[in-house]
């Protein structure tokens, strides 16, 4: 019995050691529970990635791309001063849009800081000329607008000596010393600097990682910087943009680029990494995230409403990004990519938002999203006069089109369903709605 026990033992220290990063035992509270299903319901949100490396067009890893010094781009921030700046017109635009919540980049790889922090002087107010708190005039004006806010913060940092040795970039960046690195210091820093993100701004409402993928078998202290999130405001949901199946304590899942479990990219998270927490698709109206001045890569309407669509299909949020200009505008065609899903939205919303995985995966022709015995049938490809689905999961009782209300002819034959699809004047996305028993 006793040898029993030891091996019992054994082989749970194991598991829990192999699980990695995480805290043990994690138990969301209770507003933590209600922030998910709110984040659930929401399913589309706005990324928006700013910061110095804008002066330059080049996109935020220009510093990296380019192998900038500390000492050039310490010359940056004395040319950051977006006088076109307005919080106000930022938020009204994003409620137009359609969207429930924001994501904000507070702090990038090149470690400069949107806020007035006082952990470090390498931030806006005092380093550039402009000498505004972003962080507290885009929470104030999206709070006034009901639109909720989450954080993006940086793990990695290109500008700190206590951050090396350098990770998996960062290498070509001269004017560092690496004598200096203290990861115990520098994991310190990242905490002072939450600790001021999560009591100066009132409720936020996700705090959104990214670069552990810099130094993946490093120690992050993950356990003790998500403790110490959930402690400050328990609501708060952590999510880490590491590519990997989640770790313990984190609240949702994201997926760059792809959708969940379509590793397109090669550095995406694989389809037996999917979890089940709440989840969150991130993608580009532009090519790059941060503002790049021959950016030609645009999106149409079409291609990001399909974007909308297939991550509602997967039961996942569209965090869907721009990437303002160095004066503080979003650029205009990006605006009006915003302003079209709104426009949708104001009348398909009901078929995306509060809804669920429609029970098989979207396609480049269809997707499919669920609230209780109506499923939404998103027909991608408008101008197709029918389509044939395989395997679903339930037996349709009856079709009809989502605006005007027109019943549609359809048959159905082992789990297999056949339509004859209406002639529609919105090449963008047919909706049927149909009734499941």
């Amino acid at each position: 019995m006793k040898l029993k026990h030891v091996i019992c033992s054994l082989v749970l220290f194991i598991g829990l050691v192999a699980y990695g990063y995480g805290q043990q035992h994690y138990q969301p509270s209770p507003e933590n529970l209600k922030n998910r299903e709110w984040f659930e319901q929401s399913r589309f949100g706005v990324f928006i990635h700013w910061g110095v490396y804008s002066v330059l067009g080049d996109g935020e890893w220009v510093m990296n791309n380019q192998n900038i010094s500390l000492e050039e781009y310490a010359l940056l921030p004395k040319f950051f001063n977006p006088i076109a700046f307005n919080a106000n017109e930022w938020a009204k635009l994003f409620k137009q849009a359609g969207a429930k919540y924001i994501t904000f980049t507070t702090r990038h790889h090149d470690g400069f800081a949107m806020w007035d922090s006082q952990t470090s002087e390498y931030n806006i107010v005092k380093k550039s000329p402009f000498k505004r708190d972003i962080v507290k005039e885009l929470v104030t004006a999206c709070r006034a607008e009901g639109i909720k806010v989450m954080f993006y913060y940086s793990l990695l940092d290109w500008n700190r000596n206590d951050y090396l040795p350098a990770g998996k970039t960062g290498r070509g960046i001269a004017g560092r010393d690496s004598t200096k690195g203290d990861w115990n210091h520098y994991v310190q820093f990242m905490k002072n600097q939450l600790t001021e993100l999560l009591t100066s701004y009132g409720q936020i409402d996700g705090i959104w990682f990214d670069g552990h993928w810099d130094k993946p078998k490093e120690d992050w202290h993950f356990k003790e910087i998500y403790e110490l999130i959930h402690k400050l405001q328990p609501h708060c949901l952590v999510g880490n943009n590491h590519h990997l199946a989640p770790f313990e304590g984190e609240d949702f899942q994201m997926f760059e680029r792809d959708l969940p479990g379509e590793n397109t990219t090669g550095f995406g998270t694989s389809a037996h990494d999917v979890g089940k927490l709440p989840k969150e698709v991130c993608g580009t109206i532009a090519g790059s995230w941060g503002f790049e001045l021959k950016d030609r890569t645009r999106k149409s309407f079409k291609e990001v409403l399909a974007y909308l669509v297939k991550a509602a299909g997967h039961g996942s949020n569209l965090l869907l990004n721009v990437g303002p200009m160095p004066n503080g505008e979003i650029q205009d065609y990006q605006q009006d990519r915003l302003k079209d899903l709104g426009q949708w939205l104001a009348i398909y919303g009901e078929t995306i938002y509060g809804t669920q995985a429609g029970g098989i995966p979207p396609t480049d022709d269809y997707a499919l999203t669920r609230k209780g015995n109506q499923v939404y049938l998103h027909i991608l490809k408008a101008e197709k006069k029918e389509l044939y689905i395989e395997k679903l999961p339930y037996r349709v009782k009856k079709v009809k089109t989502f605006i005007g209300n027109k019943e549609v002819k359809f048959s159905s034959k082992d789990n297999g369903l056949r339509l004859d699809l209406p002639a529609s004047t919105d090449e963008a996305d047919l909706v049927l709605t149909l009734t499941i028993e």
